[in-house]
């Protein structure tokens, strides 16, 4: 899956993740820097789905905005599906 947050937000008009932080404080969502930090430069390594939503409903978004699948690493695993006997 490829998290597409920054994309999300700047879409909507917010360009900075302390922007996007104040908003989510604001609907609920009260997460500390670094925990943004990493929302917002990378691939999260867990996500909360109650977070999830209070994310999704700042932006606005569905969760398809969000998480949208990576097509190389789907056609990357069928392939070694391939190479393994069964």
């Amino acid at each position: 899956m490829i998290w597409n947050l920054r994309l999300a937000a700047a879409r909507r008009g917010i360009w900075k993740a302390t922007d996007l932080r104040s908003m989510l404080a604001m609907n609920g969502l009260v997460i500390s820097v670094g925990k943004m930090s990493a929302l917002w430069s990378g691939d999260p390594v867990s996500i909360k789905l109650a977070d999830l939503d209070i994310i999704c409903r700042t932006l606005d978004c569905g969760v398809g905005e969000l998480l949208v699948p990576d097509v190389r690493s789907a056609q990357h695993e069928s392939r070694d599906d391939e190479l393994v006997p069964q």
